[in-house]
């Protein structure tokens, strides 16, 4: 089975339209106009299929063994927010929102400092429902903050999204929701301090560490546990992405939850195998060639 590396894979996609989890960073720096990504979520152009889009550049898609999203439960190990340093700068006069047409996004600044290793804020963006699990269960969003250091490796920290009283970085984030109906379009944001998420993610508990399927000869009381090493959860789906996740969600009350909705519709992966086991996909192909 053959792997790609982060770099190898990129180097691959390089003018690809396939991307937008990793859009921003030095391997697909941002447009003076607002991209609009070709892949989707249904039928032949969802998460099935991304491999059929462009297998030279996909195919970890299709045979990756350490995928994102994943369920976090009762194996995976958690480790005080306040391991890592996470800082978003804030942005009193407002950002942008944009709308890719695959996800809504607002460009960022900030540093986390994570595995004695510092990595840039690029942008932030949304899944509706959200993409990984917590003890099977899924939430109605999810947003990912995307970091780069300056060897190209990418981190991204996700907080799921419940319905409640709206996070107010999240009122900002979305008021003028209404008028990013289009992919290709963009609107200001209300003003952004992330102090509430910072300390969010601080005062809580984060996900960091997933137990591996060991090989058959290891019996799994014995594996140590690693990193959640996971990928981009949009094509080219490369790995060696380092995941942190909050264990507590966010609030989006009801009303702009559905505006949000309405406008980015689905778009979240399907659930990936533990890390480290065979590829989902690749498992049904090997039982279909029987």
């Amino acid at each position: 089975m053959v792997q790609l590396t982060v770099a190898a894979t990129f180097a691959l996609c390089a003018g690809s339209a396939l991307a937008s989890c990793h859009y921003g960073t030095s391997h697909f720096k941002r447009e003076n106009k607002v991209p609009v990504f070709k892949f989707g979520y249904t039928g032949l152009i969802g998460p099935l299929n991304w491999y059929g889009l462009n297998p030279n550049v996909n195919k970890l898609c299709a045979t990756g063994t350490h995928q994102s999203p994943i369920n976090l439960n009762g194996s995976t190990t958690t480790s005080p927010g306040s391991s890592v340093s996470f800082q978003v700068d804030g942005a009193p006069n407002g950002s942008v929102l944009e709308n890719l047409g695959t996800t809504l996004e607002v460009p960022g600044n900030g540093t986390l400092v994570h595995g004695g290793k510092t990595y840039h804020l690029v942008q932030f963006h949304f899944h509706t429902p959200s993409e990984h699990f917590i003890e099977s269960e899924y939430s109605v969003m999810e947003v990912h903050f995307v970091f780069q250091a300056d060897d190209k490796s990418l981190t991204a920290v996700g907080f799921l999204i419940d319905l409640g009283p709206t996070t107010p970085f999240l009122s900002s984030v979305f008021q003028n929701v209404d008028q990013v109906a289009t992919p290709g379009s963009d609107a200001a944001t209300g003003p952004l301090c992330f102090t509430e998420l910072e300390n969010h993610l601080k005062n809580n508990n984060i996900y960091t560490q997933a137990h591996p399927v060991p090989p058959s000869d290891v019996p799994r009381s014995l594996t140590v546990a690693s990193r959640y090493s996971g990928s981009l959860t949009t094509p080219p789906c490369a790995e060696g992405v380092s995941w942190i996740v909050s264990s507590q969600p966010l609030h989006i009350d009801a009303d702009t939850y559905h505006k949000v909705k309405d406008i980015i519709r689905f778009n979240a992966r399907y659930i990936q195998n533990v890390p480290g086991g065979v590829n989902l996909l690749q498992n049904a192909a090997n039982y279909l060639q029987k």
